[in-house]
């Protein structure tokens, strides 16, 4: 089980994608994409909506605790 956060640093990783790349998808800075992986910051609905695009996961996948990432 992991925290939003975490499954954002594992799927950005397992990509092979930088913060730096997923933050100019998503249009913020590379420090957003920082602060979401370190749970210092929530995302809205839809940044979330968007990360779970570009990864092509559910919006549940990444925000329940008890559900795992394919």
């Amino acid at each position: 089980m992991k925290k939003f956060g975490e499954k954002l640093e594992l799927l950005r990783k397992k990509s092979g994608l930088t913060q730096r790349e997923v933050a100019n998808f998503l249009e913020v800075n590379r420090t957003h994409i920082t602060k979401m992986e370190s749970g210092e910051r929530m995302p809205s609905a839809a940044m979330i909506t968007k990360i779970a695009h570009l990864f092509k996961v559910s919006f549940d996948q990444l925000m329940d605790d008890e559900l795992e990432l394919d």
